[in-house]
């Protein structure tokens, strides 16, 4: 006799208020959570799986969302027809959530441990004394490095990972019988993503949960699931066991999925998109080791663009008004070339000094010490006008491109502006016309000029901060995670896109990003960065496959590979 799922969603469609219309956003989608079970739910932006595991948690904005249709049971009572009193006693207790984002999850005026003993005592009969007791077993079970001290911390005051293992004790503190883990190592390090992976399989079999684990990420979402179910654009197009739908996937979104993620083995010249899998269009155009080693022969032959000799960024922080200072190198006698037309990647873990070095090369937070050489010249004591005019052959493309683009402005106002600023083209209709070619370049059109950047998607946002950047014709480009929070079809698009301009218009980039994978992919040299130090350096590929230290060891190591 089969046993009874703990969850069984059947027929479920959701919609959205959208300018006083209804439009449906979950289409009628049935799956079931078996006890002691791990359910993968893997999908893009915009596919409906957060939306669907809201509505289990009755988490759907009430003004603006409705459930068209279908049935939610748990433990055979139907959660669409309970009134919301009746699902605080629910959530918490019987079915939690993890959030992608910790930082604006948890209460910043609040300590740590605060905040889980707030849910223990509202959930619980238990003493003030005893629940304390309980915080601190839950933050050992979370692994939290010295769970008495870390109870009394305020959030701003522990790493990334740290604040999602709070996050999870929070979750798991009333022992709930399903734990929804909706993106929960999105912005972590690969090293603290393999660790946060472990502990939520550890918990599962300790506490017998059930877990629905979310991500657009399917090579990661293979290391902890037993079964997945794939959405896309509203509907589950396909689901199975890991080992099913990791080899044998039958629909082309699920292939895609899987191809469009950089191979560790295999360089392509072009990634597969989703669209090429879909059109039956992939290229499988591979770059031969002795292609790469032509080409660099002629990248080392000329002498370098950028060079960095004993780099030193130190920060001074005061505790209190009269407390002691306490100096801190953030990048640690750093030294290195950049070739033009090369690709750096520089790669490390949250902290570890690839951003501060990127914007101290860039001049926008002075070096401390030491000295940065660009086409032969210091330039780390540059008046302000000169740097100025630096800031033409020097850009950056931002890890977030909505924060850097003016919500005010249209997209054509937000490309032109830079021209305007270091007076390239004699008139605004030259600039206009340079504009439109480069949203072309960049996979736009021109009907896109006049909308603003709340109009597009995150992997259009994206391309518009390159069209911006590449509007100055610069000669050297540091990518700061600029491809980190885009779904893996979307990163393809914006990979193939970097390389294509870079071989159209001769860029340098620096490559600064925390995976491996992308950065093996993309770069030519790469440096391994801990603790503001570099720690091994190398050619892309030599580094991957014999890298000589144990730290470059482990970041390989924390790489998602998939079955």
């Amino acid at each position: 006799m089969q046993k009874e799922p703990l969850l069984k969603i059947d027929n479920l469609s959701v919609s959205f208020n959208s300018n006083h219309k209804l439009k449906e956003v979950v289409h009628r989608i049935s799956y079931e959570l078996n006890k002691n079970e791990i359910l993968g739910i893997v999908g893009e932006s915009g596919s409906g799986k957060s939306v669907s595991s809201l509505a289990i948690m009755g988490l759907l904005p009430k003004k603006v969302s409705k459930i068209n249709s279908g049935e939610i049971r748990f433990i055979g009572q139907d959660l669409t027809q309970i009134a919301s009193e009746e699902f605080q006693s629910i959530r918490g207790n019987d079915i939690a959530m993890i959030f992608q984002e910790p930082m604006s999850s948890l209460n910043p005026s609040m300590r740590c441990g605060e905040q889980v003993l707030e849910i223990i005592l509202q959930h619980t009969s238990l003493s003030k004394n005893k629940a304390k007791e309980e915080v601190i077993s839950l933050f050992e079970q979370a692994k939290l490095p010295t769970p008495e001290i870390t109870y009394k911390k305020y959030p701003h005051e522990i790493s990334g990972g740290q604040k999602q293992r709070v996050m999870i004790a929070m979750a798991i503190a009333c022992k709930p019988k399903i734990l929804i883990a909706d993106e929960p190592t999105t912005a972590l390090d690969v090293t603290v993503q393999k660790e946060i992976i472990e502990l939520l399989k550890t918990l599962q079999q300790e506490n017998n949960m059930s877990i629905i684990f979310i991500s657009h990420d399917l090579s990661l979402v293979s290391e902890i699931a037993d079964r997945i179910l794939v959405m896309y654009q509203g509907e589950i197009v396909e689901q199975g066991t890991t080992h099913d739908i990791f080899k044998h996937p039958k629909h082309t979104y699920t292939q895609a999925l899987i191809s469009s993620k950089p191979s560790l083995d295999v360089r392509l010249k072009q990634l597969p998109t989703i669209s090429d899998v879909v059109n039956n269009a992939i290229t499988n155009t591979i770059i031969t080791n002795e292609q790469r080693k032509e080409h660099h022969k002629t990248l080392y032959s000329k002498p370098p663009l950028l060079e960095i000799i004993n780099l030193e960024k130190e920060y001074v922080s005061k505790a209190g008004f009269f407390g002691k200072s306490t100096k801190f190198k953030a990048v640690d006698k750093v030294s290195f070339k950049l070739y033009e037309g090369e690709t750096l990647g520089l790669v490390g873990e949250s902290g570890c000094g690839k951003s501060t070095l990127g914007n101290a090369i860039l001049q926008l937070d002075k070096a401390t010490s030491g000295t940065i050489l660009y086409k032969g010249e210091d330039i780390t004591n540059l008046p302000s006008k000169k740097i100025r005019e630096l800031r033409k052959d020097l850009q950056i493309i931002f890890q977030d491109p909505y924060s850097s683009l003016n919500p005010r402005i249209t997209v054509g106002e937000s490309i032109i502006e830079p021209m305007k600023v270091h007076k390239l083209f004699s008139s605004n209709e030259e600039r206009k016309a340079k504009a439109l070619q480069i949203l072309e370049r960049v996979g736009l059109s021109a009907e896109h000029f006049n909308r603003y950047p709340h109009e597009f998607s995150g992997g259009q946002r994206q391309r518009i901060g390159i069209a911006r950047t590449i509007a100055v014709e610069p000669k050297l480009i540091v990518c700061d995670e600029s491809v980190s929070a885009l779904d893996i079809s979307v990163q393809a698009q914006v990979l193939n896109l970097l390389n294509e301009l870079k071989d159209n218009f001769g860029f340098t980039y620096i490559f600064i990003s925390h995976d491996l994978a992308v950065v093996k992919y993309m770069s030519d040299n790469l440096l391994v960065m801990s603790n503001g130090k570099i720690e091994e350096e190398g050619e892309a590929d030599s580094v991957y496959e014999n890298p000589k230290k144990a730290y470059t060891q482990k970041l390989i190591d924390a790489i998602p590979k998939g079955l």
